[in-house]
């Protein structure tokens, strides 16, 4: 239990742990009087819990490493993790939760696009900093109209993932000039997510040469894709577009294959996991997805990292936003460093550390990080994935600039 005491007449919070912490003592001599609580926020149970797992669990690793090595001295910090099972009335409830409990001075995620567009405004409203490494439907940063006229509607939103603007472009422009695709069927799971990257991508493949043949719509939790399978066989089309998670695409492709449709399925981040592989057998081959930076793997900063989610058996799956979710926590973490005077926390504590996220720059496992004036990420880095030998295999990385 943390029990926050406002001191009026010096203008600061002290937070205090109740039993035994409070007389223990780091390795530094200093004890540990100050207990900070970073929330997280994703689907850990049922759809899309894979990746909501490998967010958690990321942000876990930077916790535990901040205590380790005593990142802020003096302070103690600790994980809250949020289910939201991917519903944005869920998402807004477990914000809800995380502004009442005074020990929260950030919150990651969450992983939904639609469940931030619930959550933002609670958060803003207490002051709360909330950093996604998975949101990238551009009008949560840009506004609505970002398309004509970028204003950015929370100053306490970030995230340390790109915006459907750079991955859909991304995404049409290997599969026209890479993969050489001039036919493509382009579908969406009608969510904020999925329904912005398909149309983005429609807009740039159409402008770059290729011919959308066709467009249609699943729902969430669809598993019978009999009478979209034969649109799209009948449409000439050299490969699908998919516009959502994998839950639905693991099915959609396996069914399309096992039609006679041998074209690739294109899709996005939301594809990226090795669930889809799991599931979608063989029929998975040659598939192709988009995800934000460069492979974890290949970055020398993420080694230990990587080291540690083994090592700890972590479920989940790290590949997708872990890295991202391990820099997001630690822009809170380094935030509050500042924040912190003389052992105390200020009465603004919150405002303060939203204030120090958005001039803070360093250097994350996953690239430098440092936030624009939007709060979206400075690093545009973009990798092409595909399934090869079962595996997702980077085909091709960069940055993107849209055609107008």
């Amino acid at each position: 239990m943390v029990i926050l005491t406002s001191v009026l007449t010096t203008g600061a919070l002290t937070l205090t742990a109740c039993g035994s912490r409070d007389d223990k003592s780091d390795n530094s001599g200093a004890k540990n009087d100050i207990t900070v609580t970073i929330g997280v926020d994703a689907p850990l149970t049922g759809q899309n819990s894979a990746t909501g797992l490998g967010i958690q669990y990321g942000s876990q690793i930077a916790v535990d490493d901040a205590n380790k090595n005593h990142t802020v001295p003096g302070v103690t910090f600790k994980l809250k993790a949020l289910d939201d099972k991917a519903l944005p009335a869920t998402g807004q409830q477990n914000a809800t939760a995380l502004v009442a409990d005074a020990s929260v001075l950030g919150v990651v995620g969450p992983l939904n696009s639609g469940v931030a567009t619930q959550m933002q405004q609670v958060f803003d409203t207490a002051n709360l900093v909330e950093i996604s490494p998975a949101n990238t439907a551009p009008e949560l940063t840009q506004g609505k109209n970002w398309q004509t006229k970028k204003v950015r509607p929370y100053k306490t939103y970030f995230r340390t993932a790109t915006t459907d603007a750079l991955q859909g472009g991304f995404a049409a422009d290997y599969a026209y000039n890479g993969l050489k695709k001039k036919k493509a069927f382009v579908v969406d799971d009608k969510q904020t997510y999925g329904a912005g990257l398909a149309k983005i991508f429609n807009e740039q493949f159409t402008k770059l040469g290729g011919k959308v043949v066709g467009t249609d719509h699943v729902n969430t939790g669809d598993r019978d894709f009999s009478t979209l399978v034969t649109k799209i066989k009948n449409s000439g089309a050299e490969m699908l577009y998919y516009g959502g998670q994998y839950d639905e695409s693991e099915v959609l492709t396996k069914q399309l294959k096992d039609a006679g449709a041998k074209i690739p399925l294109f899709g996005g981040d939301g594809m990226f996991s090795p669930t889809y592989i799991k599931t979608a057998g063989k029929a998975s081959e040659g598939d192709l997805v988009t995800s934000i930076g460069v492979p974890v793997d290949t970055l020398p900063a993420a080694k230990d990292f990587i080291a540690t989610y083994k090592a700890k058996k972590y479920p989940g799956d790290y590949g997708t936003y872990g890295g991202y979710s391990y820099d997001a926590t630690t822009a809170i973490i380094k935030a509050v460093g500042q924040v912190v005077k003389d052992g105390k926390l200020p009465s603004d504590a919150r405002a303060q550390v939203v204030a120090a996220v958005q001039k803070n720059t360093f250097d994350g496992i996953s690239g430098k990080l440092s936030f624009d004036e939007f709060g979206d990420t400075t690093n545009k880095q973009l990798t092409v994935y595909q399934v090869t030998g079962g595996e997702w295999k980077s085909v091709h990385s960069g940055s993107f600039e849209p055609k107008s």
